[in-house]
């Protein structure tokens, strides 16, 4: 599981209903275990409870946002991959969750639905 080409379980937090709807219908559709949340809170107690192998987070969400979020998913799973889904295409985030420096990837709305199932496929791959 989790591995290029298998279903992968990925954790989508994405405050905006209609987008959650489609992003989570689209990764079901590429024969992933989607299970969608509409905040960060949400998400962080699901990932408490369940193991995932991704993690897409919309950055600007009420309460606990994208990067919060990750760094807390971190914390509870050091092992999930994390992928920002943003409205702003400026934002270039750093993940100062680790040692190597890394910058997290992410997606600018509105982004074409075969880039999303390219780019969750390289990340699980990675």
């Amino acid at each position: 599981m989790g591995e290029a080409g298998k279903m992968a379980r990925i954790l989508l937090a994405e405050d905006d209903a209609e987008m959650r709807s489609f992003l989570a219908h689209c990764l079901r559709r590429a024969g992933h275990d989607v299970s969608a949340t509409e905040d960060g809170e949400s998400a962080a107690s699901q990932l408490e409870r369940r193991d995932f192998d991704l993690l897409l987070a919309d950055v600007v969400m009420p309460g606990i946002d994208g990067v919060e979020l990750a760094k807390r998913a971190a914390r509870i799973a050091p092992d999930l991959k994390i992928m920002f889904i943003t409205g702003f295409a400026a934002v270039a985030l750093n993940r100062d969750l680790g040692p190597d420096g890394r910058r997290n990837p992410g997606l600018s709305k509105p982004f074409h639905l075969n880039r999303l199932v390219n780019e969750v496929r390289q990340m699980l791959a990675a």
